[in-house]
């Protein structure tokens, strides 16, 4: 999908020669995709506590 985006040239290369990205593409992709796992991470971190995990095998097995 084509996009067009008004991103400073100065940050655009920045990013490039920070993240070794060879492509403008490659850089926006691998950004959003890190934005993407940062935000379910944080998301995981926030329910910390809020799951049990004590699972009886035994209970599971007789259930079947």
């Amino acid at each position: 999908m084509r996009t067009t985006l008004d991103i400073p040239k100065k940050l655009i290369d920045e990013a490039m020669k920070v993240t070794g990205a060879s492509t403008k593409s490659q850089l926006i992709k691998d950004a959003l995709q890190g934005e993407i796992d940062r935000a379910k991470r944080k998301r995981l971190i926030a329910r910390k506590g809020t799951i049990d995990l004590e699972i009886d095998l035994e209970s599971l097995r007789d259930r079947a």
